[in-house]
Formats: C-alpha cells, sequence, structure tokens
C-alpha cells in the first residue's frame, strides 16, 4: 500500500508508518557453522527496514488482504476471462511431495511420475481438440499465440512459400491475435463481422490471395457468438494457400460438443487457467499448450513428452523427451508451467471425465443464455441471438450521460466484481458478461437484479454512479492516472534514497 495514494475513503498506513524502534518480529536461532565476516562493500551503515513484532504484520496483512476480491470470495463476470470457481482439490494433488519437490534436471529416471502425468496431459488435451499433436510448453495464452503463429512461419517456409506476409484477424477476435501476429513482422489485415457476429464472408474472400499467411480465428468469438458459417471460413482461407489458428480462449463453450482439429482448424492453443480451472489472475501463472493437425507436428517446439521404451504387462513404459523433426526450437525454459499448471489440470479433467467436461460447457453456456434473457429488455444487446458461454451488452442509455464504466463501479457497492469493459471495441460501450458454469441460479438471479436496479439509477439517479463505488474501502480509483504515473516502490520511505 502506498500512503500517498489518494482515495475517497481511507488513507491506509504503511508497513514504515507502523514501525517503532525496538520491535522484533523473529528471532534467529545460534548457526551451526562458524561466522564468517561479511565485505565491506556488502555492509551499509543503515538499514532502514520497518521494525515490527510479528503479530504487527500479521494483523496488517490479513487487513489488507480483506479488501481484495477474489474468486473465492464471489462472483466473476469476466467476460473472455472464465474466472470460474478453483477447486480445491486442484492445490491438493500440485502439492504432492513427488510433485512439489522435483527438477527439471533430474534425470528422466527419477521423475517417471510428473513426465507420465505430462504424457497423458498431452494425450487428453488431443482427444478433446482433436489435433495430432500438443506440446505444453508455452507459458499462457498469448505465448500459445506467438508459439502457433512461429510454427505456421515454420511450415510455409520448409515450402519456400516466402511471399505470404498477411495475417487476417477477425474485429471479432481476442486483442493479443494481432499483437502475436505482428510480433513476427506480419501486416495485419482486419476482417469485419456481419450482422449476426460472424465473419463477414464477402469481405473475407475479397482479402484471400496468394499473400494470405493464414487467420486468427477466436470461435466462439467475443460476442459470444458460434461462427454459423465457421467451416466455409476455414474452407475459404485454405484455398488460398493460408493456414487457420483457432484461439482457444473460449473453449470452455465446447468441450465435449465440438472439436476444433475436426472442423478444420490447422493449430490452436489452449488456456489452462481458463478452461481447465487452473488459478490465474495477477500476473499469473497461465498456460497455453498448442495443439496442432499432422501436417504441423514436426514443427511443435522441442522438447515434448514421449515413450522412450514401451512397456507391458510387468514393466511400465519409460517416459523421456523427444524433439520434433523440424521443430522450432525451445519457446521456455524447461517444459512449461508444470506444477502451476499441467498438475491442477490433469486434476480438474480426471475429476470430471468426458461426461463431466460435457456438463461444463452445457452448464456455461446455459447460464449466459439465462442471463442474456433477463438483462436483453433492460441493456441492449447489438449481437442478439443465442449466444454461447458469454454475451456483450452496451452500457448506456437514452437520455443518460452514464456509460459502462459508472456501471461497472456501481457493481461494486452491489458487492459484485464488474464484467469486463470496452471489449470488443465493435460494441459501443460494451459489457462483456460470462457467468461461467460454476455459479448457481440464485448468485446469476442477484448479479441480473443489481444491473437491472443499476440500470433504474443510471436514469433517475445517474451521481450514484458517477461517484461509484461509494462503500468500497477505497472509492472511485483514477486507473488513467495509475496507468501513467506508475509508484514502482511505493513501499519504501521517503528518505530511503538518502540512508543509503
Amino acid at each position: 500500500m502506498n500512503n500517498t495514494l489518494t482515495s475517497s475513503k481511507i488513507v491506509e498506513p504503511t508497513i514504515f508508518d507502523l514501525s517503532s524502534p525496538g520491535r522484533n518480529g523473529v528471532s534467529f536461532p545460534d548457526p551451526d557453522v562458524p561466522r564468517a565476516k561479511l565485505p565491506e562493500s556488502l555492509l551499509r551503515a543503515d538499514l532502514p527496514l520497518p521494525e515490527l513484532a510479528e503479530v504487527d504484520v500479521v494483523r496488517h496483512y490479513m487487513r489488507l488482504s480483506k479488501f481484495n476480491y477474489s474468486v473465492d470470495d464471489g462472483f466473476y463476470p469476466l467476460g473472455s476471462c472464465t474466472m470460474k470457481y478453483n477447486p480445491k482439490i486442484n492445490e491438493d494433488t500440485c502439492r504432492l511431495p513427488g510433485y512439489m519437490f522435483t527438477h527439471p534436471l533430474q534425470p528422466i529416471e527419477t521423475v517417471q511420475g510428473n513426465l507420465a502425468l505430462m504424457f497423458t496431459l498431452q494425450e487428453w488435451l488431443k482427444e478433446i481438440s482433436g489435433f495430432e499433436a500438443v506440446t505444453l510448453q508455452p507459458a499462457a495464452g498469448a505465448h500459445g499465440e506467438f508459439t502457433g503463429v512461429l510454427i505456421m512461419r515454420a511450415y510455409h517456409k520448409s515450402r519456400g512459400d516466402d511471399k505470404r506476409v498477411k495475417m487476417l484477424i477477425p474485429d471479432s477476435a481476442h486483442g493479443t491475435n494481432p499483437a502475436s501476429a505482428g510480433m513476427t513482422g506480419l501486416t495485419i489485415v482486419q476482417i469485419p463481422s456481419d450482422e449476426r457476429g460472424n465473419i463477414d464472408l464477402k469481405a473475407l474472400k475479397e482479402q484471400c490471395d496468394d499473400t494470405i499467411f493464414g487467420l486468427m480465428m477466436t470461435n466462439p468469438n467475443t460476442l459470444g457468438m458460434f461462427d454459423e458459417h465457421v467451416e466455409e471460413v476455414i474452407q475459404i482461407v485454405h484455398d488460398c494457400g493460408g493456414l487457420v489458428y483457432g484461439d482457444g480462449a473460449n473453449l470452455n463453450a465446447l468441450l465435449g460438443i465440438i472439436r476444433p482439429g475436426d472442423i478444420g482448424f490447422d493449430l490452436m492453443h489452449f488456456n489452462l487457467h481458463k478452461t481447465f480451472a487452473v488459478p490465474h489472475g495477477g500476473g499469473g501463472p497461465g498456460s497455453g499448450p498448442v495443439g496442432v493437425a499432422a501436417h504441423l507436428a514436426d514443427f511443435l517446439p522441442a522438447p515434448l513428452v514421449g515413450v522412450l521404451e514401451e512397456g507391458d504387462d510387468e514393466t511400465p513404459p519409460l517416459f523421456g523427451f523427444v524433439t520434433p523433426r523440424k521443430s522450432i526450437g525451445r519457446m521456455k525454459a524447461f517444459h512449461g508451467h508444470f506444477g502451476g499448471g499441467h498438475v491442477r489440470a490433469f486434476t480438474y479433467i480426471a475429476m470430471h471425465g468426458p461426461d463431466g467436461l460435457k456438463d461444463i460447457s452445457q452448464y456455461a453456456v446455459l447460464n449466459a443464455n439465462y442471463l442474456l434473457a433477463r438483462l436483453r429488455n433492460t441493456y441492449h444487446v447489438p449481437y442478439d441471438r443465442i449466444c454461447m458461454h458469454e454475451f456483450v451488452a452496451e452500457g448506456r442509455f437514452d437520455g443518460s450521460d452514464v456509460r459502462a464504466l459508472d456501471i461497472a463501479k456501481r457493481l461494486m457497492d452491489y458487492k459484485f466484481h464488474p464484467p469486463t469493459n470496452y471489449f470488443p471495441l465493435i460494441v459501443h460501450e460494451a459489457l462483456m458478461i460470462e457467468p461461467t458454469e460454476t455459479e448457481n441460479k440464485d448468485t446469476l438471479d442477484a448479479f441480473a437484479d443489481a444491473l437491472i436496479k443499476i440500470a433504474d439509477e443510471a436514469k433517475t439517479q445517474p451521481d450514484l454512479l458517477h461517484n461509484a463505488p461509494s462503500t468500497t474501502q477505497f472509492g472511485r480509483m483514477d486507473e488513467v492516472k495509475a496507468a501513467r504515473e506508475l509508484v514502482l516502490c511505493c513501499w519504501l520511505p521517503e528518505d530511503y534514497a538518502e540512508k543509503i
């Protein structure tokens, strides 16, 4: 916390404000080895760290933790993020000693259980998606996208096809898609949506020629719509020699219902931290494995987990690392987020099984359509048809100057986390709402009731929304100022530099 941050509610003391000379929170035991004299270059005359008892530190951070909002504390309707509840059994399995206390540089003979889990996860993701091969390396969704684009580039170059320089990206795609493609030097060409939220086929056909590298398609897209012409879209791109990348961030709507590989996608990343309930937010850990069709399998990053020696009735197989024939190389140190992502996702898939995974998607779609039905008469929904796991409404009203940000802030007074704001960009004042499958009807009704009340307030008491939130610890923050005037070391006292 920073006691210089302005707030309409509270100025929270820092840990330095609580410090009192002479207080001690820890006593170190006498060393069991001879003491060594530290080099003078490492010593300083004064180290101005706070002095507190253990109870002071615990109470301070416990108080701060209560200001936070988490998926264990309440509903997260963040569209595109799939912020579902994280089952606690996932935490138990990733802390098993055999997983927790191993190192990626150990000899493979000593980590066969870890490798068996990774190999099985690769196989399960192949089965779920319909792809030929999977790498677990990428550290997050955008990293998976970048990996996918490199695989696409390697494929084109292997065929001597160097003139393909344009990546087609629908205006309903995830925002990281153009960034991932742009990082490889490709020219980004935006494809508009039609009136039903699909890719505009006429605009797509007009762009397709022998310079097309590929198409990055999010399906269901960020409008929450399943593209009604997805197979035709894929065929159009394939006919001009391009590849089709599937952004798998919205896979939570498809589990057990449709496999992207079966309908023609060439490759796709998975978001283990979305679809398979690996905790995320606050910077990580993400996990973005990539699945590819047979013609791209040779280009996957190395190494993959494979079977080095087949087992029999008496001897288990020997797992180890293998390198695809035309691999693009390593994309991450070691083998991806093992404990942070792989073990948790493995547990989640194993716990649900095929029927349970299908239930996940069906309930996610049901929940989203229930909320849509409750809100469509209050909030304008520009693409109003049966949605998948999420939908996008407009956070504005005729005759009112209230905007989506005001609605989001007011929701905090009703004890709800706001939905995603201002994305996708093709919807004015967008409120992107994704309930996931883990929320019950009571929660959905309470959320819908709050949004309906807020809509009435926007027309009758707009200042309530302009000044919201009014019940939170710190009131309404200035996000623009916070982004432009970063305070990266706010925990240090102002005279810290002078003292050292």
